[in-house]
Order: C-alpha cells, then sequence, then structure tokens
C-alpha cells in the first residue's frame, strides 16, 4: 500500500496527497475514470470505510481509474484531489450518500461543476451520474431526479456490472438501457413497474474491508479501520441497519487478523467497525489475536445484553477508555414496543460490569419521540441514568457519564416507516427536561436538534418532489431549508408527522429489501 509518485503542482499537492499513505495515482491513457464525490468534507469522508471500499474497487480495476472529491463548502478549489481536475472531465461522477443530510449540499455541488442539476437535462457532453450508500438503497426518491442510475444495495457487487456497461463504448441513451437491466440498479429515466431488489454481498471475505488511504486530517485518523460483520441480529423496529445490510455476515478471523497484520505497517491502533462488533462468534479470539500482534484497537459498537467481564477487560487492555451502550429507552414498556430485547436489569448489569474497571468514560444512548413515548417514559430516562451514576459513583473509578439524545426519525424500509414524527416542539421540551434534570448531577446530555431530524424525515420518507426543494436551497441552513421549501411549494408534514395507512402506496415501493 505504498504511495505512489505525484508530480502535478496543484492545490492539494503540498497538503493533504503529501499527508495521505496509499493513494493511488493512475495514468488516463485507456482508463474510464470515476470521480468519487463524497458530498461532505474531507474530514468526514476519510473515515467512511464504504469511500474506502469503492475507492479501491475502482484503483484497482484493470479498466477504471478512481479520483476522489469532497464538499468543503465552497471553501475551496473543487477538484479532484488526486489529479486537481474539474468534475467534468470525467465520465462519470459516482457519489456515496451516508446521511440524508448530506443530499442539502448536492445541489452546490453540480452548480460547482458546471452541470445541469437534472439528469434529464444532461446529454453525451456530460458525465454519467450514479449514486449508492444506504440512505439511496432505502429511498432513492427525494434525489432520483438529479441521477443517471441509483445502487440499491451494497457497492461492491453491483459495481462490477456497472463497469461493464459504462465501459462498453455504448451511446448514453443505450447506456442506461443497459444500466436498467443491472440487478439492483434503478434507473429513473426508464423507471417502470419492475421492482428493484437490493444486493448483497454473500461473503465478506471476498472483499476484506479496511482503510486503504490513511491520513491524519479526519475523524479517525490515528485508527486503522477495518470492518468486522455487516447487518446486525437485532431487528429493533426504528432502525434501518438490519433491513438496508441483512443478512448479517461475519468476516473470518483469519481475515481480521491478516488486514490488521498489514494496518500496523500504518497505525499502532485497529479500528474495529460494524453494528455490533461483540456479536462476532470470535470476538475474543479476535481481541487476543490483536494485543498478541502488539495492537492496540478500538470498538466502534458493543452489544448491551449479555455483556461479559472478559470481553471488558480485553477491551481495557486494548486501549479502550470510552464504551457506549445504548438502552435506546427509559421504560421496559417502551423497550418492548421498539423490540428491544432487554429490560432495565440488563442495562444495569452491563453497567455494573463496567463499573468495575478503570474506563474513563460511560456514554448511553437514548432516543426521544418514539411512537408511544409519554412523559412517563422520559422520567424513566432520568431515573435509569441516575441509577447507572449511582453505581459508577459507588465504584469509585472515576468513570465519567454523559448521555447521547437522538429524536426518533421514521426510516423507509423500517417497521416504523409508516409512522410520523413527534412535533418539534414536543421533541425540545423532552430535551430540556433531560438537560435540566440530569445537568444538575454534573451529566452531560447531548442532543440532535429537533429541527435537523425533521428535515432528515422528510428525506428519509419524502418522494421526488423533495427534489424541488433541494434544488432551491441557497444556504445549507435551517433558514435555507425553509426558503427551499417555500419556493417549491411542498407540505413536509406529510413525510415528517403523518402517520400513513399500510394500504397506502409508499414513495419507495419500487425498491425491495
Amino acid at each position: 500500500m505504498s504511495k505512489q509518485a505525484f508530480g502535478r503542482a496543484d492545490y492539494f499537492s503540498g497538503g493533504r496527497l503529501n499527508g495521505e499513505e496509499g493513494v493511488v495515482i493512475r495514468d488516463w491513457g485507456g482508463r474510464y475514470p470515476f470521480a468519487l464525490v463524497y458530498p461532505n468534507s474531507y474530514f468526514v469522508g476519510m473515515s467512511n470505510l464504504g469511500l474506502q471500499s469503492i475507492y479501491n474497487l475502482l484503483s484497482t480495476h484493470p479498466e477504471t481509474l478512481g479520483e476522489r472529491v469532497f464538499w468543503e463548502g465552497g471553501a475551496r478549489p473543487f477538484l479532484s484531489l488526486e489529479s486537481s481536475r474539474p468534475l467534468m472531465d470525467y465520465a462519470c461522477l459516482a457519489f456515496s450518500f451516508s446521511y440524508e443530510l448530506d443530499y442539502l449540499n448536492l445541489s452546490h455541488i453540480l452548480r460547482a461543476a458546471s452541470l445541469p442539476l437534472f439528469a434529464d437535462q444532461r446529454d453525451e457532453n456530460h458525465p454519467l451520474l450514479i449514486a449508492g450508500g444506504p440512505c439511496i438503497t432505502a429511498n432513492p426518491m427525494p434525489v432520483a431526479p438529479f441521477f443517471d442510475a441509483l445502487c440499491i444495495g451494497e457497492g461492491e457487487v453491483i459495481l462490477p456490472a456497472i463497469i461493464e456497461c459504462l465501459t462498453g463504448g455504448f451511446s448514453r441513451a443505450e447506456t442506461l438501457q443497459r444500466l436498467a437491466g443491472v440487478p439492483g440498479v434503478y434507473v429513473p429515466q426508464l423507471a417502470s413497474e419492475r421492482v428493484i431488489q437490493r444486493r448483497w454481498l454473500a461473503s465478506l471475505d471476498d472483499f476484506p474491508t479496511h482503510s486503504c488511504v490513511l491520513t491524519h486530517e479526519t475523524e479517525l485518523g490515528e485508527l486503522y479501520l477495518i470492518e468486522v460483520e455487516r447487518g446486525c441480529s437485532a431487528s429493533c423496529s426504528f432502525c434501518l441497519v438490519s433491513r438496508a445490510f441483512c443478512p448479517l455476515r461475519f468476516h473470518s478471523m483469519d481475515s481480521l487478523l491478516q488486514q490488521a497484520r498489514e494496518g500496523l505497517k500504518y497505525r499502532r491502533r485497529i479500528g474495529l467497525v460494524g453494528p455490533a462488533v461483540t456479536d462476532h462468534p470470535q470476538i475474543e479470539e479476535l481481541m487476543h489475536g490483536l494485543l498478541h500482534m502488539g495492537a492496540g484497537f478500538s470498538v466502534s459498537s458493543i452489544r448491551l445484553k449479555n455483556l461479559r467481564m472478559c470481553l471488558l477487560e480485553l477491551m481495557l487492555q486494548g486501549g479502550v477508555q470510552t464504551l457506549a451502550l445504548a438502552p435506546e429507552a427509559g421504560s421496559d414498556r417502551l423497550r418492548r414496543a421498539i423490540r428491544k430485547e432487554f429490560d432495565e436489569c440488563d442495562v444495569l448489569a452491563a453497567v455494573s460490569l463496567v463499573s468495575r474497571l478503570p474506563f474513563k468514560q460511560l456514554k448511553l444512548y437514548f432516543m426521544i419521540g418514539l411512537p408511544s413515548e409519554t412523559d412517563e417514559d422520559v422520567g424513566a430516562i432520568i431515573d435509569l441514568v441516575l441509577k447507572c451514576l449511582r453505581l459508577l459513583n459507588n465504584s469509585h473509578q472515576g468513570c465519567r457519564l454523559s448521555i447521547n439524545v437522538a429524536p426518533f426519525v421514521p426510516k423507509a424500509g423500517t417497521p416504523f416507516q409508516w409512522l410520523g414524527m413527534a412535533k418539534e416542539p414536543i421533541l425540545e421540551k423532552r430535551i430540556a427536561r433531560l438537560r435540566n434534570a440530569l445537568g444538575a448531577f454534573g451529566i452531560e446530555v447531548k442532543a440532535e436538534s429537533p429541527q435537523w431530524s425533521h428535515v432528515q424525515a422528510a428525506l428519509s420518507r419524502g418522494d421526488s418532489s423533495l427534489a424541488g426543494v433541494l434544488a432551491n436551497i441557497d444556504k445549507v441552513s435551517l433558514a435555507g431549508w425553509g426558503r427551499a421549501v417555500k419556493k417549491a411549494h411542498v407540505s413536509l408534514e406529510h413525510f415528517t408527522q403523518e402517520n400513513w395507512s399500510r394500504k397506502d402506496a409508499l414513495p419507495w415501493d419500487a425498491i425491495k429489501l
């Protein structure tokens, strides 16, 4: 994974590229050029394993090259990192969306690239635009009018067939026809009654997923990231992961240890990534193996129920200082309603184990505004957090407790997709109650914005009418969003707050997860 020579003097040559390891610079001669566009900052995007995986695939395929483009809000020249080229130089722009709120940057990116916003306005003189990612897989409709093709499922299994279509020398119209025939690809301009079935990778070991380009100028820059699993064994009613990434699959321990050995050439710590890393059937052996080779490690997520002391001790030896657990709701009644398979006793048992070891911080994650939530359920969050605080204080280990609160946002493809959100004043009132009650005990409460959560809900449950809103955003702010909504004459309450009948047609009915 050596850094290749880069001879062209450009804006980035003295900065980002020189600070990277593993960047691939390929000769443009005879290769189909992709611009891999991440619609957020370099700092955010370079910790995204999905982006890294697609970059690796495009940069190693014999017929293609892949170069990265990030959106810095217009603060820097809008050019590729690898060759400082404008987007019009590329044959295909491949967007990777991990979060619905990144849609808000889309029209700014296209204007900065001097591209017509909508797919039906572009011709043979323009690059093709494709997109993928979790939110695209669940419901591509809000951004469908902007794109020529959208990937429903996992890129590793879809992209090879897309490359075959794009490199065949066909006209734009014929290329779209061929893309429409690729399983897992949705072509909005040729939409028919055909249902698009999500594609997924049968064996994760066929595509080891890890950091390919390393930089310290990113959120997780001190880690060499390795994907441990994909999917989730739980079936929480609000969560997209178990639907968009099912079935649950694991990378083999041999593959993970081999990737870690490679990673230790570049970083001292390994970041183990997955929805619930401790679900891996050989997680203890994996941690022992990492420690044996002298690696420190971090764990992106752990399963609360049946948490074992041996796992916590191994994590402590690996250098983990902060743990995160997700009770999600305060009361057992509400946890049952959202299909969480544990109760308050399980939460307290897990915190009790944590309290016996010298971790520096414990974060608890909760949701508010869940369907059927009452004021009593919010009070139950306070009671549960204070019980956890007493356990930590009684141990005298000095572990600091904080909580993160996120409003419930209905996601397409989940059992709660028909349900609307709580109104903003209700969410704000409940967040304020948590902050007032827990702040008195020195507990920090971080909460996501109810206003932005409503924007996210509109984009999650929206249809193609939301493209008109996205096209009119003059500034990525709540005020800018409000002006765009007004200009597009779209009623957001239908997407954000209304409960829908199960008999109603859904915007994403053409997608089968």
